[in-house]
């Protein structure tokens, strides 16, 4: 039976224990969504000298995959809710896992762009069907540790990805970085669907799902809109350091691809470890006012900005390391705030359709133009230059926030109204079920 915690949304009755495994084995598949996406990543120099590839073809062998998840990621969400989200994430990791297969098995640049492709497909839907199914089953006072947790699991899947696959590449050839991240998803996958039985989550949320308030919610206020534009133009920035580092520490750094892996890696472990303790920080520090949570994307943005505006300007050594490391620890610090605030301004019945329209924002705005365009600047520029232009992008997202908090306060008024209009009318039926 759904029952209601604050502000009167309903959330799905299990036992905290099971809740947490619902949060463990969905967040290990986010993190061979992104073990499988960021793979590529490492192997770039080897790519780049066994086919002869430019830096932008590098570029869109990454972003093709981001372009897919904000083409489907909408469409699929719709179809994930109403199919079953168990059924659905299990789908996504097996065809997400099957193409990196194939990647492994390519020739050229053409198969590689294919299967990168159908990668893309399989995780189009993955990170908004399973937040979604997460926050069915947690109390809403925890939304914007578990959104920022939740989403870490990228950064940690890209560790993984960037650090396995640069040594499995030194070791044993590009091939089999690919082939390690697939069997991977494919175990994980199989595991799924029975750990997570979807008999004891669907007849709860078939309650939640009785109330089906029109998709227009998903974008009738600013705040909302704001949410998903600010978030997906910092992560413009996170997505090109995530792509780039390894080859930034290859050509700057003279580092082999096993060792710029891994350095790589631990960049990026830092943003993963930011991204959860930036979401704790603002539950912790903005319980009873959660627009105190935007400020603090504001700050974020505007911090990011500055370090690594300054860190890829100076020369390679101790002090542009530790300037970078900073940045990268705040970058995806807007996360949570932005998961947070998207939960709070739409309906808990089109929660899976919200995450995926943020889905479609980051991806967008950030993740898929984010590469792209800053391997076509590296072929005009140089890599080092390019990074250094890329963070004037948090300065456009600080703003945008910074008009989501004008506004915010009105535009959650006014979806707690919606709420308590809808649960009046609709206690007895849900009560029923």
């Amino acid at each position: 039976m759904a029952h209601y915690h604050q502000d009167d949304i309903p959330v799905i009755d299990v036992s905290r224990r099971f809740a947490w495994i619902v949060f463990a084995l969905t967040f290990g598949l986010l993190i061979s969504d992104y073990m499988s996406r960021q793979v590529l990543n490492a192997v770039f120099p080897l790519l780049k000298a066994e086919w002869q590839l430019s830096d932008t073809q590098l570029g869109s062998l990454s972003g093709i995959v981001a372009l897919m998840v904000g083409l489907l990621t909408v469409p699929l969400s719709i179809l994930a809710d109403r199919w079953g989200r168990v059924k659905s994430l299990t789908l996504m990791a097996l065809l997400w896992s099957f193409a990196t297969l194939l990647c492994g098995l390519s020739d050229n640049f053409g198969q590689m762009f294919a299967a990168r492709f159908f990668v893309g497909i399989g995780e189009a839907a993955y990170g908004s069907v399973g937040i979604a199914l997460v926050l069915s089953v947690f109390p809403p006072s925890l939304r914007a540790t578990l959104a920022s947790a939740f989403m870490a699991g990228g950064m940690f899947g890209s560790v993984l990805g960037m650090a396995l696959g640069g040594v499995i590449a030194a070791q044993l050839g590009w091939r089999w970085a690919f082939v390690g991240m697939a069997l991977f998803g494919l175990v994980l996958a199989a595991i799924y669907p029975f750990v997570v039985c979807a008999k004891r989550v669907a007849p709860q949320a078939q309650a939640i799902r009785q109330q089906r308030p029109s998709l227009r919610g998903l974008i009738n206020n600013r705040s909302v809109l704001s949410a998903y534009v600010g978030s997906g133009l910092q992560l413009f920035v996170a997505a090109t350091l995530m792509a780039w580092m390894p080859s930034f520490m290859n050509r700057y750094y003279g580092m082999g691809t096993d060792q710029a892996g891994l350095i790589a890696g631990l960049f990026v472990l830092l943003m993963g470890v930011g991204t959860v303790l930036c979401g704790m920080l603002s539950d912790r520090l903005c319980r009873e006012r959660a627009q105190h949570k935007i400020t603090l994307a504001i700050a974020y943005c505007l911090l990011c900005c500055l370090l690594f505006s300054v860190g890829f300007r100076l020369q390679p050594g101790m002090m542009q390391l530790l300037l970078l490391g900073f940045g990268m620890f705040l970058v995806a610090g807007t996360n949570g705030p932005a998961g947070a605030m998207v939960a709070n301004l739409t309906h808990t019945a089109i929660h899976g359709t919200a995450f995926a329209t943020l889905t479609l924002a980051n991806n967008f705005f950030g993740m898929a133009p984010g590469p792209f365009v800053t391997g076509i600047l590296a072929d005009w520029l140089g890599l080092s230059q390019a990074l250094a232009l890329i963070p004037l992008m948090s300065l456009i997202a600080a703003g945008v926030f910074f008009y989501a908090k004008r506004h915010y306060q009105r535009d959650a008024a006014s979806v707690r109204e919606l709420y308590n209009k809808e649960v009046d009318s609709s206690s007895d039926s849900v009560v029923s079920v």
